[in-house]
């Protein structure tokens, strides 16, 4: 049994405002992560992997905010997942949701 530790999966300057970039973990999950904004505190890290779709596509979809929620919509049927909870806010599926944080200049996930 893996224990979840932080794990660097990119630096800061890695990521583009308002869009995402995939990262590969060693267990071969892939991670989306999206930067909202210049704030370090914005950095958001879901699954990949559309659950909907089933394809791995979640890092190209188009970051937005409902009731002030961050959400990224799929790329292939335009589902919102939520940036906090991997919740879909159209139906009763979710990815997996990672904690983010920076430390010197690297973006770490806890998976």
């Amino acid at each position: 049994m893996s224990s979840k530790e932080w794990k660097t999966v990119c630096t800061v300057e890695d990521l583009v405002d308002n869009a995402g970039v995939c990262a590969l973990l060693e267990d071969n999950t892939q991670v989306a992560i999206f930067k909202l904004s210049k704030d370090e505190q914005d950095i958001y890290a879901i699954e990949n992997f559309d659950p909907v779709g089933k394809a791995n596509v979640l890092y190209r979809g188009i970051v937005g905010c409902s009731q002030g929620e961050p959400f990224v919509a799929s790329p292939l049927y335009k589902q919102q997942y939520s940036l906090n909870s991997g919740q879909c806010l159209q139906e009763n599926v979710a990815v997996t949701a990672f904690k983010t944080r920076v430390q010197t200049s690297e973006v770490q996930i806890f998976a």
